[in-house]
Parts: structure tokens; sequence; C-alpha cells
């Protein structure tokens, strides 16, 4: 198996990217997880020697640790996990639904489905891949910082109307992959020696990790997001740029002495868990599934255990199609579905079982869409059979949750959601 290749793929298993002419960048996304000494078992879980966490110097002055969030850094290691807000909770089967979805006509229809079906919740954008607040806001700072779009023209009446149907919803927000905020306040953004802000192939801005500000902002969205109803705030984009390792030299940007990108980013999670937990609400991260089988990606700041100890809820996202030839023992991942996640899951367990009482619930994001872009003879077309094959191997790995992706929000009629 190419592992260099196969982590390349997953990359593209980002929420919100379903093909590969997407970011010109992603061939970097993991450069230094590629360059790390990876031995591949037989069944398709990696080794590798333990590596130091590089600190990614930038162009910028050091400035000391971000005053207003000391609970980031306080606690011990040893400290006792936070209490789930939400011990009721039902056992989460969900679909992933636009705001355009959420604030059109098509939510009847994924009404619906989740009327007719065992699913019982919606993953919502918040905030979106560009970094819109996907509805008007009365929030004088939220409007300061960001650019609120009303795609859903009356949040409150959703929420009612997700109430009435029993419906779990989640909040999903995009943390810093965010165009918006990085155009509007380039201080907040990595700039280019032209001052500029940088932007991705794609045309995609980041805005900077290590910024107590940005960090402050996605938190109050996720806070009105309870305020509004949500029972669980699922950040996504928890990481640097695609190949930041690369680019982090030439860039103007602040940064926190002696902090790592993966430190750095894990302190934001456990930042935003302190803020939350009071309120009730669960706290949950999507990270790239390959992250379950090779050592941490430190190029973009993401490393799956420490991610995953300060979190209620891990959202791996392990569509078969992302991952390449080789995986798991598998010629052909996307036309073996079932295979293809049960190695993810076993991985996952084995990454994620030595935290003991910091074990989350796992809640992998499943593929309910077709990967037409792998090309003639690499993919087949998914259905009834490949949903539940996946959901299958799920419960057969002890996994009860898990998350639908299709990013028209399209998805398959017919199946048994309890397979």
């Amino acid at each position: 198996m190419n592992i260099t290749w196969a982590i390349l793929m997953m990359a593209l298993g980002s929420v919100g990217v379903q093909n590969v002419q997407a970011d010109a960048d992603v061939a970097s996304v993991l450069q230094s997880a590629a360059n790390t000494a990876i031995v591949s078992n037989q069944n398709g879980t990696t080794e590798a020697p333990e590596s130091s966490s590089g600190t990614g110097t930038a162009a910028g002055t050091a400035t000391p640790a971000p005053s207003a969030l000391p609970g980031a850094t306080a606690s011990a290691d040893g400290a006792p996990p936070m209490a789930d807000p939400q011990p009721d909770a039902p056992k989460v089967k969900g679909v992933y639904v636009t705001a355009y979805s959420a604030g059109g006509s098509r939510m009847d229809t994924l009404m619906n489905l989740i009327d007719q079906t065992e699913l019982n919740a919606m993953v919502i954008d918040i905030k979106d891949d560009a970094g819109y607040i996907t509805y008007k806001t009365d929030n004088a700072e939220l409007q300061q910082m960001g650019k609120p779009q009303p795609f859903i023209r009356d949040i409150g009446k959703l929420m009612e109307r997700l109430k009435k149907h029993e419906v779990y919803p989640i909040a999903r927000i995009v943390v810093f992959k965010d165009s918006v905020l990085a155009k509007k306040h380039p201080e907040l953004s990595f700039v280019k020696s032209d001052g500029s802000v940088w932007h991705n192939k794609g045309g995609d801005s980041f805005v900077n990790p290590y910024n107590e500000n940005v960090w402050k902002y996605n938190v109050e969205i996720a806070k009105e997001a309870v305020k509004l109803g949500f029972k669980e705030v699922q950040f996504d984009y928890v990481r640097f740029p695609e190949g930041f390792e690369k680019r982090a030299d030439s860039l103007k940007y602040t940064k926190v002495a002696g902090k790592s990108r993966v430190q750095i980013v894990s302190d934001f999670v456990k930042y935003a868990k302190q803020e939350l937990n009071p309120l009730g609400v669960r706290v949950s991260v999507d990270i790239f599934g390959y992250a379950a089988s090779v050592p941490a990606a430190e190029g973009i700041g993401q490393d799956f255990v420490k991610i995953s100890k300060n979190v209620d809820v891990i959202s791996p996202m392990v569509y078969p199609s992302h991952y390449s030839t080789g995986w798991f023992d598998v010629k052909d991942p996307d036309k073996n579905p079932y295979a293809t996640i049960k190695g993810s899951m076993v991985d996952t367990h084995k990454k994620l079982n030595p935290l003991g009482s910091y074990k989350p619930v796992i809640r992998p994001w499943i593929q309910d869409f077709t990967a037409s872009w792998l090309g003639g003879g690499h993919y087949i077309k998914y259905g009834k059979l490949q949903v539940e094959d996946q959901i299958r191997a799920l419960k057969e790995q002890n996994v009860d949750e898990f998350l639908l992706w299709n990013a028209s929000n399209r998805y398959t009629s017919g199946v048994d959601y309890e397979k």
C-alpha cells in the first residue's frame, strides 16, 4: 500500500469535500505524518516511533499565552474528565443538513425521512464552510466579527419544528476555515509578505488557531446555538490549513511561544469544552478518518487522541471512497464498505481505548454518496446495500451511532438503519 497516497486521499474526506478537484494543496495535508516512519500491519493498522511536536515558527512576533483562556492550559492532565452534560441523550443516528436545506423546501423531504425511519438527528450548518453565520443574529459581537446571512430565514421556527418532530439538533460550526473572518479581519488570519491574506488554491482562507479572539468568536456562536435550543455543538475544520508547515515561515501571524500546532488545536478544544459543558450542551469534533491509523498530523495540528480526550463525541470521517488501495487489506475500499468501515473502527478503538474514562462517544461520518471521481473499476454506486453494510460493520464493532454524509442532502430511501 502507498501510505502517503492513502493519507492524501483521506484528506479529501473532510466534511464538505466530495471530489478530487478540491483543494490543490491537499497533496501536502499530512506531510509531517507522511514523512514519519510508518510500518503497515497486515490488518491495515500502523505503528510509528513517537515524534516530537514542531513549533511551527512563524514570521510574526510571538505573543504570550491567551490571557482570556486560562482554563485551556491550567488543568492538569490527571484531572478527572468532565461529566457528560447529557447522560440521557439518545443514540444519535443523523444526517447532515446544509443551511440552504434547513431554510428551504428540501427540509420537508428530510423531515419525512426522520419521521419514517430510525433516524433521529440532524447536523445543521450554523457557521458554514465559507464562514457565514447562517441565520439572523442580534448579537452585536457576532455581527461585528462575522457576516450573518439568513440562509435559515427563521431560526426560531426551525428549532420549534425540530422539537415537535423529536429531532436531536446538532449545530455544525466550521472553526478555522473562515474566509469571511479572514477577509474582514486580516489580523486574525495569515498574511503574505505583500500584505494580502493568504488563501489556498481553492480560494479559501483560514484564521489563526493561535489567536484568542478566534477562539472566543467561535465559542460565542456555539453559546448562541445553545440558547437557540441545540443540544450539541459539532466543531469542524479544527486544524491549520493543508500543508501549513511548508508556508509557516513565510507568513505573518501571531503565535504562542512554546506551543506547537498540535497543542494549540487541542487547547482550543479543551477551552470550548470548558466553556460549553456548564451550559448542558455536548461538544463534538469532526476529524480525518485516517487519524486513527497514523501518527499525529503535526503539519495541520491534529492529534486524534489529544482532541478526543476533551470532547463528548468524536466523529471520524471514514467514507470508504477516501481510502486508497491496500487499506485494511482491501483492493478497492469504496467497493467494500463493510471491510473498510470495520477496519477503521478496529483502529479507532485501539487508539482511544487507552483513554479509559476520557474515551468519548464514537460517532463516525459514513458515506451515502457515489464516488464516481475514483474512475471506472474503483467505485460502485452507493445505495441501500452499501449504507447498510457500513452500519452493520459499525454495530459489529460496538459503535451504535453514526452520521450520514451527502453534500446535496439527498439520502438513500428504504435503508434499514437498525441493520
